[in-house]
Order: C-alpha cells, then sequence, then structure tokens
C-alpha cells in the first residue's frame, strides 16, 4: 500500500449552501463566510435568501463582527464597490433582525434583493460599513464568495 501526502499552499475553502427548510414550503438557503477588513478584524458574512409559500423571497446579506469595538451606523446603507469601479448601495434592514431589540452595533443586515443580480461573479467586491463615529470599515469580498452568493438567487 502506498500513501502519499502532499504539503503546500492550498486555496483557501469557501462553504457551500446551506438549504433549511424552515416550515412547509418555506425554505433558507445560506452561505457564510469569513472575512478580513481593512484592520485585520474577522467579520461573518451570511448571504441568505428565504422563500415562502406564496413563491416570494427576500435576499439578505447579514455581516456580524468577531471583535466587539464596532458600532454601525444603522441609518446608512452598506456601499458596494466593485473593483471596475461599479458603486451600488444595499439598504440597512437591520432592525428586521429582532422585533423586541434594538439591532445591535457589531450586527449589520442589507437588503440584497435588487444588488447581488447587479453583481458578475468574476468581479471582486469592496464592502464599505459607516459607523457610529464616522469612520468607514472596508472589507474586500473574492469574486469566489461572489459566485457563491450568486448561486443563492438561482435556488
Amino acid at each position: 500500500m502506498c500513501v502519499s501526502l502532499i504539503l503546500g499552499s492550498a486555496s483557501p475553502a469557501f462553504a457551500t449552501i446551506r438549504q433549511i427548510e424552515e416550515s412547509p414550503s418555506q425554505m433558507l438557503y445560506q452561505s457564510r463566510q469569513n472575512l478580513l477588513d481593512d484592520m485585520g478584524n474577522s467579520w461573518q458574512t451570511i448571504a441568505f435568501k428565504r422563500t415562502y409559500p406564496e413563491r416570494s423571497a427576500t435576499v439578505s446579506l447579514r455581516l456580524i463582527s468577531l471583535f466587539s469595538e464596532v458600532d454601525l451606523d444603522h441609518n446608512q446603507p452598506l456601499i458596494l464597490t466593485t473593483s471596475l469601479g461599479k458603486t451600488l448601495s444595499a439598504k440597512d434592514i437591520s432592525s428586521t433582525i429582532s422585533k423586541d431589540k434594538p439591532p445591535l452595533g457589531s450586527v449589520g443586515e442589507y437588503d440584497f434583493n435588487s444588488v447581488l443580480s447587479q453583481l458578475q461573479a468574476e468581479i471582486p467586491v469592496n464592502l464599505t460599513l459607516s459607523t457610529t463615529n464616522g469612520e468607514s470599515i472596508s472589507l474586500s469580498v473574492p469574486s469566489a464568495v461572489i459566485k457563491e452568493w450568486k448561486k443563492l438567487i438561482t435556488n
């Protein structure tokens, strides 16, 4: 028997789309990724599509800071800029996360319904988040992640 082990630099592994039945005729599709911001801090990104029994669907992007020193400005949209210079914006819908409590400063959720269809899978995107102290946080999204996100809208 021969066993070989090859060591080297592997390309990053990206998660597959998860499918969850929330109730009869209501499905949730998710893509979860960890990305670094421009300061090297880690963020969990969850792109998800929820389909409802009457065939309607919503697509959202939730960004969660994995460090607690951030306070996102929920009055500002998420700005997406492609590597070709195209700029899009996604409305902050963080207030829909919980009806009982105001949104956490370290969590933002954005309406991705119209934005995702305008992105090209091969073109990386930069996400810009506004904070309450007037500063911006920038996250780079590689094209492999964009490709996976776009698969959500085909499910």
